[in-house]
């Protein structure tokens, strides 16, 4: 591409805006990025407690908005969100539309069988196991009050609780951060579990290069 790509990021916390921008930053830092935040929806989804046709229809919704600027690509940073964002991807094929998660589980499994799932969203829990191969045994950890701590602005209890919680997974090959907003805890998490630890951010800005062809 003689232009640098257009990727659209679509936010349903304003915590997974930094750590996503900080990845770009460092691995892609041409591509022209543009946001899209909507924090009704993780507070929706927590309200209903599942996903439905009206927040299906919204992502398509927002990833109409996202094509019609001229988005080479779409990287959706909210991970409980796995079934909207694949209908969104249905509806702009070939266009790249990336979970948030998927580059990281992609990576995570040629990693061992035993993955740990750390979460601060209840809801990613549900919705993200799923979305591993079969043959791969997820043991999902809560972190329990964490993104409330980070809602509050204190981030050293957010760490404090991911770390504890992480804890509970060192009998694990390998640990998976579900979410963008904790990936900046990925070196603790190593630190307090001797496991190596993987994160969305890094693992999907290298598949979005991959897909675009800006890796030769």
């Amino acid at each position: 591409m003689t232009t640098p790509p257009r990727i659209a990021l679509i936010h349903a916390l304003k915590h997974s805006i930094a750590p996503i921008e900080a990845a770009f930053a460092k691995a892609w830092p041409e591509a022209r990025l543009m946001n899209l935040l909507d924090d009704s929806l993780s507070a929706d989804l927590a309200r209903d407690g599942a996903l439905n046709d009206a927040m299906a229809e919204r992502f398509l919704a927002l990833g109409d908005y996202a094509a019609a600027t001229g988005a080479n690509g779409i990287l959706f940073t909210c991970s409980a969100f796995g079934p909207c964002i694949e209908a969104v991807a249905r509806a702009h094929a070939p266009m790249p539309v990336l979970k948030p998660n998927e580059a990281m589980i992609e990576q995570a499994v040629t990693m061992g069988k035993r993955i740990g799932l750390l979460s601060t969203f209840p809801p990613t829990l549900a919705s993200m196991p799923p979305e591993f191969p079969a043959a791969a045994q997820v043991v999902p950890k809560l972190a329990e009050g964490a993104l409330a701590a980070l809602d509050r602005g204190d981030r050293a209890m957010h760490d404090r609780l991911i770390v504890e919680a992480s804890k509970d997974l060192r009998d694990c090959d390998v640990i998976a951060l579900a979410q963008f907003s904790i990936a900046a805890t990925a070196p603790l998490v190593a630190e307090a579990t001797g496991r190596p630890v993987v994160t969305t951010p890094d693992s999907a800005v290298d598949k979005l290069m991959r897909l675009l062809k800006a890796k030769v």
